[in-house]
């Protein structure tokens, strides 16, 4: 099966044409999509509170792709709100229970920073939060080249096999160091995580001055580069039973109208999606 979905629910305004509350828009979105990527809480692990609502809002067969709090990754170096790094895991684990309780937790992911390359301390630690994590999907996503680098790669995507992971397989710019390549290679049979970031190389580095989000995935997917894609879905099919899509293109409103584009395009008719409200004026 292929899922294909956005990263949020609150800034694709063409799939709001009416106009939707804050509180209304999971609702929404989840009569055009199977699945969403929670972005949130990358920067606050959520109360359970919360997840139960988001639980609630959405259909029996919806699933949340659930990115990781930012200190679990090391984005927030210097910043331990924590009083150890188990502490960390726990709350985001208890914040997990009811997207897994519902049987709507499609995966928890991990996405690394650039700097985090590939060295010894580093597997160490994608086995320490493997061993806190055991218990869910997760999903690994690489920002440093060096993961993929001819010396590596094989090792590296061995290593995720071994050990478990769900490949999170990237389509961004390529700009150094700090991006990686389109691997296409399933690592879990059972399922296979592509992100769509775009590929406007110039706005992937972060720039000295202006708001570096408005830019980084400003980026619109031409009818050509997504029929490569549906090549590549092909392949990867064969591989892996579930690949889950997500268009993170959102810088410029692109991503959800590329979505629609590309169900449209591989033929997917979704079944189980929330009604949508009548359009009558």
């Amino acid at each position: 099966m292929i899922y294909i979905g956005l990263a949020g629910w609150g800034d694709h305004d063409s799939i709001y044409p009416n106009g939707s509350s804050q509180k209304e828009k999971l609702k929404d979105y989840a009569g055009h999509f199977p699945i969403v990527e929670v972005d949130s809480t990358f920067y606050a692990i959520p109360s359970e509170k919360t997840v139960q609502r988001w639980v609630y809002d959405t259909p029996d067969s919806f699933q949340f792709i659930v990115k990781t709090y930012q200190g679990m990754t090391g984005h927030g170096q210097g910043k331990m709100e924590y009083s150890s790094r188990e502490e960390m895991f726990d709350a985001f684990k208890q914040s997990l229970h009811a997207f897994s309780e519902t049987g709507k937790l499609g995966m928890v992911l991990l996405q690394f920073p650039p700097w985090f390359n590939c060295k010894k301390s580093h597997v160490d630690y994608l086995r320490f939060c493997q061993r806190q994590l055991n218990n869910y999907p997760i999903a690994l996503e690489f920002r440093h080249q060096s993961w993929f680098y001819p010396e590596f790669k094989e090792r590296t995507l061995e290593f995720m096999r071994t050990e478990g992971w769900i490949h999170s397989i990237c389509d961004e710019p390529q700009a150094g160091e700090g991006s990686v390549p389109i691997i296409l290679e399933a690592t879990n049979s059972l399922k296979t995580l592509i992100r769509f970031h775009g590929r406007n190389i110039h706005g992937w580095r972060k720039p000295s001055h202006g708001n570096w989000r408005d830019v980084r995935y400003l980026y619109r997917y031409n009818n050509q580069e997504l029929h490569e894609w549906k090549e590549k879905i092909n392949i990867l099919k064969n591989q892996s039973k579930d690949i889950y899509i997500i268009f993170n293109n959102n810088s410029g409103g692109d991503a959800a109208d590329n979505a629609k584009q590309f169900i449209d395009m591989l033929s997917i008719e979704y079944n189980g999606l929330a009604p949508r409200q009548l359009d009558l004026f």
